[in-house]
């Protein structure tokens, strides 16, 4: 008589669908996620404005300086949507803060929060800006958060906890922008109390 062998019992693999990517997940960007960044961002923008707040080499350049200040919201392996910051050390922008790096400052310049057309209009610019503004406060450097946007984009950024601080100095072309701040509270205190 044979006697079957384990391995040819059903298999206990669970039943169901099974996932080889997670389903949503959030995490840096690197200098890889460069093109899918621009891909977003250059048809989210070009639309509406006629301008890419980064150009492509500019998204590789930040990715490859400061990842940690970016976040990325990706469905099942797919970028969906992102945010890209880098840090910098003045009260207010200028033109230098559109390109530089400031190691040393303690205040986040928010460069460009873009979602992917599909994605639009689902409240995942609102979380995704929830979720980074969280992280930040986990970063015991980073003081406060800044952006520049079109007035039409103020009531957005207040609605996640920006302040206006007013016109911005930086105009692009005919564009010209509202700067606004949010007070990231990274002191000691907060972090214990925000599961840092």
């Amino acid at each position: 008589r044979i006697i079957q062998s384990p391995l040819h019992m059903r298999s206990p693999v669970p039943q169901g669908r099974r996932h080889t990517l997670p389903a949503s997940e959030f995490r840096s960007l690197s200098p890889e996620d460069a093109i899918s960044v621009f891909e977003i961002e250059r048809e989210a923008f070009i639309s509406v404005s006629g301008e890419c707040p980064l150009h492509l080499d500019e998204v590789r350049h930040f990715l490859t300086l400061c990842p940690e200040l970016s976040l990325g919201w990706f469905e099942e392996g797919r970028l969906v949507a992102f945010i890209i910051g880098s840090l910098w050390d003045q009260e207010r922008l200028s033109l230098d803060a559109l390109t530089l790096h400031r190691p040393h400052g303690s205040t986040v310049h928010v460069h460009v929060l873009a979602v992917h057309r599909t994605f639009r209009q689902q409240g995942k610019g609102s979380i995704l800006m929830w979720r980074y503004l969280q992280y930040l406060r986990c970063l015991p450097y980073v003081r406060r958060a800044v952006l520049m946007c079109e007035d039409f984009l103020v009531p957005f950024y207040q609605r996640s906890g920006f302040h206006v601080l007013g016109p911005s100095e930086i105009t692009v072309g005919p564009l010209n922008f509202t700067e606004m701040f949010y007070p990231v509270r990274g002191h000691a205190f907060m972090r214990r109390n925000s599961g840092c």
